[in-house]
Parts: structure tokens; C-alpha cells; sequence
């Protein structure tokens, strides 16, 4: 296994850093550059940009934000929000990014992945995986999908729609569990598991990581990367003192 990548997240709204718990109560984080600058500077490996707001608001994740993040970053860049077509993902990457996360409008068509992918290489194209869990009979893995920021349960289960987005086209799965998403509580293990055993490409855990041991754990469910953001903003801790602690559990990290 390649060394585990650690990822500060920035969920942006209205152009600032914001952060709740299950994207509501949202409390102010923010500027997004100074916060990337700042995480780059600490040695996170990669960075995501979710633009929260912008399907809401049927619009593209604005690149002014990603443009004023990218000048002050090299580091690898994911973004997501609002992408549509395969000229919106073509946008995002000329304004700076160079990773495209789509959720809602891929369950809605599936074939943007295959486009994406297509155009610009499996490497740009990662599919956002919202999920929660879900009663069995609706959701065999007991894992359902979920869209619009988790305002929307879509029925579908969360195993057969990762797999399908692989095949379709998908380098990279970003999975957030929304039942965690801001708790602090910890990844969902299982949720990791699940998805690990029906797919081949890396996976970026999400949602509720509070600490290295919850990353750990999350490593040996399955995860190639682990995701937080509010232990960052919040200053619970630096990305290089994580790094450390995750050295002292055995995860080989970056450096």
C-alpha cells in the first residue's frame, strides 16, 4: 500500500470556509486561501474544495475561489460543486484544479463520469459518495446514496453505485459518511469496509475523523487517504502533529 495521504477539506459557502454537523449549523472557518496556504505549509498532501452550496443555487463552484487557492498552493487540488457537464468539469480544471468530485449529477446521469474520464483522464474524476445507512431491504449493503448534500436519499445502494461509477470511469472514490459528517465520532468502518471490498481505485475517507486514531482505524477498514476538516480549522491539531502520531501507530504517511 502507498503511504497514506492526508487531506485537509474546505467546504466553502458564499466564499468562505464553513463547517457544521451534517451541513447544518454552519459556523465560520474562514478564508479559504489563507487556510490552504496555511495547510500547505503544514505538509497536508492533497486539498478539496466542496463549493456546499452551489447546486443549491444551480450554479458551478465558482472559480474565483479556486483561483485565488490555487495561487497559493501546489499541491494537488480537488474540487466539487455544482459540476453539470463535462465543460463544467473542463471549467474547474482551467481555473485551477486538477481533480473534478461529482455527486448529484452523476446518480442523476452517469454517464458525466464516462465523459470526464473520457476527456480528461480517469485521474480527474472522482465521484463524491454521500451515503447514510439504510434499512436492508432497500439497501442490500445497508448503505444508501445520498445527493444534494444529503438533503436527498436517493434509494439507491451505496455498493452497487460505487461499483458502477468505477466502471464507469471513476479514478478516485471521496466517501463521506453523512450519518458522521462534523460528530467527531469517527470514520464508518463499515461503510469503508464495504466499499473497499467492490472497488479497485483509492478511497478518501470522510466524515467524522476527530484524531489519529480514528485515521488509523479508517487505513486498516480500507481507506488510501483520510479526509477532516473542523480538527484543522479549530486548531485541535496541526497536519505535521498528526502526521507524527500517525508514524507512532504504524501508518506510513507522507513526508
Amino acid at each position: 500500500m502507498l503511504n497514506v495521504r492526508v487531506i485537509p477539506c474546505l467546504d466553502v459557502k458564499n466564499g468562505r470556509v464553513i463547517k457544521g454537523v451534517r451541513f447544518d449549523n454552519l459556523e465560520d472557518q474562514g478564508d479559504p486561501a489563507r487556510l490552504a496556504r496555511r495547510y500547505e505549509r503544514e505538509g497536508a498532501d492533497e486539498l478539496v474544495i466542496l463549493d456546499v452550496a452551489a447546486t443549491a443555487d444551480g450554479r458551478l463552484a465558482r472559480s474565483e475561489t479556486i483561483g485565488r487557492v490555487r495561487d497559493e498552493i501546489s499541491i494537488p487540488l480537488t474540487v466539487g460543486g455544482g459540476v453539470q457537464t463535462v465543460e463544467d468539469a473542463g471549467a474547474l480544471l482551467a481555473a485551477g484544479a486538477d481533480r473534478v468530485a461529482v455527486n448529484t449529477a452523476a446518480v442523476e446521469r452517469p454517464a458525466l463520469l464516462s465523459e470526464i474520464s473520457t476527456r480528461f483522464g480517469a485521474q480527474c474524476a472522482v465521484l463524491a459518495l454521500d451515503a447514510s445507512r439504510a434499512g436492508a431491504k432497500a439497501c442490500p449493503s445497508g448503505f444508501e446514496v445520498l445527493t444534494h448534500s444529503g438533503r436527498k436519499r436517493t434509494g439507491i445502494d451505496a455498493a452497487k453505485w460505487g461499483r458502477r461509477a468505477v466502471d464507469l470511469g471513476a479514478g478516485e472514490i471521496l466517501l463521506t459518511s453523512f450519518d458522521r459528517d462534523g460528530t467527531r465520532s469517527g470514520y464508518d468502518l463499515a461503510l469503508i469496509s464495504m466499499i473497499r471490498r467492490v472497488v479497485p481505485v483509492p478511497i478518501v475517507a470522510s466524515g467524522g475523523g476527530a484524531h489519529a486514531g480514528h485515521m488509523c482505524a479508517a487505513v486498516a477498514a480500507g481507506a488510501d487517504a483520510v479526509l477532516a476538516a473542523s480538527i484543522f480549522h479549530q486548531g485541535d491539531w496541526s497536519i505535521g502533529r498528526l502526521k507524527d502520531r500517525l508514524q507512532q501507530l504504524s501508518v506510513a504517511v507522507r513526508r
